[in-house]
């Protein structure tokens, strides 16, 4: 990849096992230097994350207090909702940095980005 200096080798984890960092298996990814494309809107992003932080922990307490199923799985599903609408912002600025600026420059690196934006959306259809 035109931008990584190692290769990932990323194992995806066994149907219902949750991953952690003792399953990864991959090499560490280096990516060049900023800017990215979200970085213009770092502390927005920051922010979106510390929230769905918060629901996530909020999770944990109600599990901890016995609060009812169908509260809880209420909760889930707006965590997802707000991972899932994360992902999607962060997905669009790549588009329009990262792709866009190898469109403009031409050659192989723009089939590399496009496979890289293609491979994260099948993910997150998986999810």
């Amino acid at each position: 990849m035109a931008d990584r200096t190692a290769k990932s080798a990323v194992t995806e984890p066994a149907a219902g096992s949750v991953a952690g960092p003792a399953d990864s298996t991959a090499d560490e990814i280096v990516s060049p230097p900023g800017p990215h494309g979200y970085s213009h809107d770092k502390e927005s992003h920051l922010k979106r994350l510390r929230r769905i932080e918060g629901q996530i922990r909020g999770l944990q307490r109600m599990v901890e207090q016995d609060v009812y199923c169908i509260d809880i799985l209420t909760q889930v599903s707006a965590s997802t909702k707000g991972l899932q609408s994360f992902a999607l912002q962060l997905l669009e600025e790549h588009l329009r940095h990262c792709v866009a600026a190898a469109a403009v420059g031409g050659g192989p690196e723009i089939d590399e980005k496009v496979a890289e934006a293609t491979a994260a959306i099948a993910r997150l259809l998986r999810t």
